[in-house]
């Protein structure tokens, strides 16, 4: 069994209008929900053997914030391909992964990950299909079960979801934001 986690990055900052897309950072909404999201993979037990992130700005301060909040080592490789990359040029990416690495973590953008994700989701828990194909929103985090013997054997519709976790799912307290909290039950 291969675990695949998909995190579009935080929400990034608007404050500078004279920078490029590619260099924009996160907002301080965004650090706070890598941040609350870092602490819930930790508490979940949720640690992925490779990081491939976006070399975006907003993809690498995800990264960095989640990565410090997870408190385990997440080895990372930033790759600037994953900017601006389709869904399918994702799932090529995931299936070229080091077979080493047992679980995945891609930080990506929208809507590459978005449709990702809905194109592997076969089954899994029927709740978090319905909410992540309503919406993939920033720091969002779909985890996946792959029962595929390798990463080159990842091919649409052979993940099961097991949960979708939005940054709006978790204590408020933890993401800084003034959005209720819902419990995302099990996951």
């Amino acid at each position: 069994m291969r675990r695949l986690f998909l995190l579009r990055h935080g929400k990034s900052s608007w404050d500078d209008p004279s920078l490029d897309d590619f260099d924009r950072p996160l907002a301080d909404r965004g650090r706070a929900a890598a941040q609350a999201m870092g602490s819930h993979m930790a508490a979940s037990g949720w640690v992925p053997d490779l990081v491939l992130c976006s070399a975006a700005a907003r993809a690498r301060g995800t990264y960095e914030h989640l990565q410090a909040a997870h408190g385990a080592t997440l080895p990372v490789l930033f790759e600037p391909s994953l900017y601006e990359a389709t869904s399918k040029a994702l799932l090529r990416r995931l299936q070229a992964a080091d077979d080493a690495a047992a679980s995945l973590l891609l930080i990506g953008h929208n809507p590459a990950v978005e449709r990702l994700a809905g194109s592997l989701a076969d089954d899994g828990d029927a709740e978090a299909r319905r909410l992540m194909a309503a919406k993939f929103p920033t720091a969002a985090l779909a985890v996946f079960r792959c029962e595929v013997p390798s990463w080159g054997a990842l091919q649409k519709r052979s993940g099961l979801l097991e949960a979708f976790v939005r940054p709006r799912d978790l204590p408020a307290e933890k993401t800084g934001s003034s959005m209720r909290s819902v419990d995302p039950g099990p996951v």
